[in-house]
């Protein structure tokens, strides 16, 4: 793990926007709101900016499979790879918030094997991960994140 991130102090989205309001929900209520939206589950993922070197907070939808958190980089179809997804090729390390818990982890691109058994998992979480799919010539990644510790 990268020692040198102040984790504490990420930058959140730009103001204005439903994510930071997200965010802000999630994080004053820590994870009591927030972590439940528009019928499905997310959690706070922070990344260390691949230009800034700096702590990125992005709010997301997961899923779950023996103790890794599934992400989908869809970046609602577009055709380039999301932000927090170009940080990951950088900077594999992150923190997550899953309601009222922080952990710090590892994140990698799913396989092709897993990415086929993670998509459907997916897809019941947020069914429109097809429409995204279906509007890009870019194959969408799953990110699986394994926990290494609680953060400190």
């Amino acid at each position: 793990m990268t020692t040198d991130i102040d984790w504490d102090n990420p930058t959140d989205p730009k103001p204005g926007s439903w994510q930071l309001d997200h965010v802000r929900q999630y994080v004053h209520s820590n994870g009591a709101q927030g972590q439940y939206w528009n019928g499905t589950q997310t959690l706070l993922l922070t990344t260390v900016g691949r230009v800034s070197g700096n702590p990125v907070r992005t709010p997301l939808i997961y899923g779950e499979d023996e103790g890794r958190y599934l992400l989908v980089a869809s970046n609602g179809g577009d055709p380039a790879h999301p932000l927090w997804y170009r940080n990951l090729a950088e900077h594999p390390e992150v923190r997550i918030q899953v309601g009222p818990e922080t952990l710090q982890g590892t994140s990698r691109t799913a396989t092709a094997e897993e990415r086929a058994a993670y998509w459907p998992l997916m897809l019941r979480h947020w069914p429109s991960y097809d429409e995204y799919q279906a509007k890009t010539d870019r194959e969408i990644p799953i990110v699986v994140i394994e926990p290494v510790h609680p953060a400190a």
